[in-house]
């Protein structure tokens, strides 16, 4: 996030970061049921005060991994663990699911919601290799509203640009392609769940494991 030379690519995430406005929290082993409950209340806790925190903020949540699932679970494992994490928040939300945003995920305007707040969810584990972007030394959630999106785009004169920029900073920053699922959000052909967990590769999920009672 700091590197000067080697750039990481999501510009307003290193704003965030420099502004010391990301909130952090550290959870346990992801296999553990305990852990979305130690999850649920950081990210209850974070929807409570976000807009106090500035307009670059985003809850980052580390995983506690055993050494064994550092280094030897698949990208692909790591997918199922982060799904079985979103569908175990959304089984003890205590609010209901927003009303202008779609239950199913196959709608380009869903969105993952928690406490009633919208948010845009990124995933990085120890299993990526050619997505440096995605890449971390233990399984890695970064959780930023939409209205963060909203606020940027809003009052930014140079946000296209800015976002152009990142995409040019990731095609340097990985050594895959970038992946063809990212995409901007209200777009038709745009589905958020493609984008929380990018493969290793260009294969993604046909279904999304997204569940909501």
């Amino acid at each position: 996030m700091t590197d000067k030379k080697d750039l990481f690519p999501c510009i307003p995430a290193t704003i965030g970061f420099s502004l010391n406005q990301f909130r952090y929290g550290f959870v346990g082993d992801p296999r553990e049921r305990s852990t979305i409950f130690e999850l649920s209340e950081l990210l209850r806790d974070f929807t409570k005060s976000s807009r106090e925190f500035g307009k670059y903020t985003s809850l980052v949540v580390f995983y506690q991994l055993p050494e064994e699932v550092k280094t030897t679970y698949s990208v692909k494992q790591f997918e199922q663990l982060f799904w079985e994490q979103l569908n175990g928040l959304a089984a003890i939300d205590r609010i209901e699911w927003p009303s202008d945003i779609p239950i199913d995920a196959h709608h380009h305007m869903w969105e993952f919601c928690f406490e009633g707040e919208r948010y845009f969810i990124y995933c990085a584990t120890p299993a990526h290799k050619h997505r440096k972007s995605r890449q971390y030394e233990t399984m890695m959630l970064a959780i930023t509203p939409r209205w963060v999106f909203r606020e940027f785009y809003k009052t930014n004169p140079h946000a296209i640009k800015i976002k152009n920029m990142v995409r040019k900073r990731l095609s340097n920053y990985d050594s895959a392609s970038i992946h063809p699922h990212l995409n901007s959000y209200g777009n038709e052909d745009n589905f958020e769940w493609k984008q929380y967990f990018l493969r290793d590769d260009y294969t993604s999920l046909s279904e999304c494991p997204f569940q909501r009672d």
